[in-house]
């Protein structure tokens, strides 16, 4: 089967490689849509970071690289490994991409993600969405039901934001601050939006503006460039203030805005990978008794936010915005990405086309 290979920074090739082996306790699956994740952007340009280079193989895995990469995808099951009775072939799926060790506990509740050693299918090893099949531990495949395919391989990122939005403990009729309108930040957005938030966007780029509003995620845009972000969310809510924010740009001036924009005993949630250490106002943190939050990845909220989208209360289609075959991954896609990014949201790729 063709497959998308990570070798090394700027070094990924579209390969011919075998098929995936059905194990007992798996499941096989045609992959129909992988999305390219920011995550595989910085793998590209300043990797490998999650992919464990050749030589260094991830202590779970076993691998190393080359990898096939892909970590948001749907598909369609086409066979069941032994001890697998509670799905069918023919299912459309996705996988919740995890690798951790066999014996954590990964029921609902439990903290998987930060478990020791913990890596994604499709950076760290066992296959991954951007070839045409894989096979992984049944644990991990989430039925779909009737969510079309192609907006399916929303539902990984989608999760992310779910996460971030337990995290903060917001609640229906509150107010949200979110701090960026990249993908992550929209589809954050999306979810305050559909749980009965009142949501706010701080942005800089016209089409990610036009997209915030296109998409009805936010209540209001407001852009730095013309005046205070924190002032007018203030004046939104009576002088108030949000009760949350989330910061999904890892721009140090959006942090300082979350800080001055939430009300006194606000929560913010940290959604962004820094690459760097921001200075943050541990005073203005300590004298509003701030609760700043990390999050990363996700945890059983794979079925709500499949339960979500299927309820119609969130719509994923106007968030794809590009469409391509694995022969056009580094051309259409990840060159698309990185030099026309505010044209963009999400890029799906056809590993068959």
């Amino acid at each position: 089967m063709r497959a998308a290979r990570y070798y090394d920074r700027k070094d990924i090739r579209i390969e011919n490689v075998d098929e995936p082996e059905l194990k007992p306790g798996t499941v096989a699956i045609d992959v129909a849509w992988c999305g390219i994740c920011g995550t595989d952007l910085h793998e590209y340009l300043e990797g490998p970071i999650f992919i464990p280079p050749a030589g260094h193989p991830h202590p779970i895995s076993g691998e190393c690289a080359p990898i096939t990469m892909g970590h948001e995808f749907s598909g369609t099951i086409t066979a069941l490994g032994e001890g697998v009775n509670d799905l069918k072939v023919g299912e459309n799926v996705v996988v919740e991409p995890y690798i951790v060790r066999e014996d954590v506990d990964t029921g609902k509740g439990q903290p998987y993600q930060l478990s020791k050693d913990m890596n994604f299918i499709g950076l760290g090893g066992r296959g991954g969405g951007l070839a045409e099949k894989i096979v992984v531990e049944r644990r991990w495949v989430h039925p779909i039901g009737n969510i079309p395919l192609d907006e399916a391989a929303l539902i990984e990122p989608l999760s992310v934001a779910h996460h971030a939005f337990v995290r903060s403990g917001a609640q229906a009729g509150q107010v949200a601050v979110v701090g960026g309108a990249g993908p992550i930040g929209l589809l954050t957005a999306a979810v305050l939006k559909a749980k009965g938030l009142t949501v706010y966007i701080s942005e800089l780029s016209e089409a990610r503006k036009s997209k915030a509003r296109e998409t009805g995620v936010a209540d209001g845009v407001f852009d730095p460039r013309e005046g205070d972000v924190a002032q007018r969310v203030r004046e939104a809510t009576g002088g108030r203030g949000a009760d949350v924010g989330f910061e999904c740009s890892s721009v140090p001036a959006v942090l300082d805005m979350l800080l001055d924009a939430v009300t006194a005993g606000g929560v913010i949630v940290n959604v962004s990978i820094w690459g760097h250490k921001p200075a943050v106002d541990m005073p203005k943190l300590v004298l509003k008794e701030i609760d700043l939050r990390g999050t990363i990845g996700y945890a059983s909220d794979h079925p709500d936010t499949i339960a979500l989208v299927q309820s119609g209360n969130l719509d994923l289609g106007p968030f794809i915005t590009g469409r391509i075959g694995l022969d056009e991954l580094l051309t259409e896609g990840f060159d698309q990405l990185i030099n026309n990014n505010e044209a963009h949201v999400k890029i799906i790729v056809d590993p068959r086309a």
